[in-house]
């Protein structure tokens, strides 16, 4: 069994001072248009959510892992990947205030020269390029950086859920544990997309992009919300 570093914990940590707990992932919407309203529904959103745009983030961590060692750093390049696979203008904006947050907690307890040239590369990167990168810093492999973000694609809207429908926080957990063994599935998947990518020359363009359409039409009603908790 592979040894999993203390240090990379804190990044699936939900106390980390990343402003993670102010996105709901898409839930508040869904929530807003009752396409929401139970467990039942939950454990297939955040199934779905895992799939599509938990598999995206994933790809893209393990990608920003495996690149935080490299010179020269590309990190421009990875990022304009992120945002070719965000059709949501509000997505990506989340992403970024996401990434920012966490850029500045992770710099604040790693340093590594990846990180560090991501921070000055760009100044709002996607999250997944920055939970790669901070996975990279605290001693984790792409394949752990997967498993980080794939966990957090549904343990954060999983959160939002207590909050937002009061549903039994016992019952929550129970949906989350009953999909652990998908996540340990697409972190994989996403780790070996960046294999795959670098074995036959191909890179970053073969990272997965499944679409989610209606993920990114609540994101952009979201927006428009007169009353809402969550930033997305």
């Amino acid at each position: 069994m592979e040894e999993v570093p203390a240090a990379l914990l804190l990044l699936a940590d939900a106390r980390l001072p990343a402003g993670g707990h102010a996105h709901s992932g898409g839930l508040e919407p869904a929530v807003t248009a009752r396409a929401v309203t139970g467990l039942d529904d939950l454990r297939g959103f955040l199934r779905g959510r895992l799939a599509t745009a938990g598999l995206t983030a994933a790809a893209l961590a393990a990608a920003a892992c495996a690149h935080a060692g490299v010179r020269p750093h590309r990190w421009r390049e990875l990022d304009a990947e992120a945002d070719a696979r965000m059709p949501s203008p509000a997505q990506r904006r989340a992403s970024r205030a996401q990434g920012r947050s966490l850029s500045r907690a992770a710099r604040a307890a790693w340093s590594h020269p990846g990180l560090d040239a991501l921070a000055a590369e760009l100044a709002d990167p996607h999250h997944p390029l920055v939970l790669g990168a901070a996975a990279a810093a605290a001693g984790g492999t792409p394949r752990q950086a997967a498993a980080v973000s794939a966990y957090g694609a549904v343990t954060g809207p999983a959160s939002a859920a207590v909050r937002l429908l009061g549903l039994d926080p016992l019952g929550v957990h129970a949906v989350l544990a009953g999909l652990a063994a998908e996540v340990d599935d697409v972190a994989r998947e996403a780790a070996a997309s960046v294999e795959d990518g670098a074995e036959d020359g191909a890179g970053w363009g073969v990272l997965p992009a499944p679409s989610a359409p209606l993920l990114d039409l609540l994101a952009e009603a979201h927006v428009h919300a007169g009353l809402r908790l969550f930033e997305s």
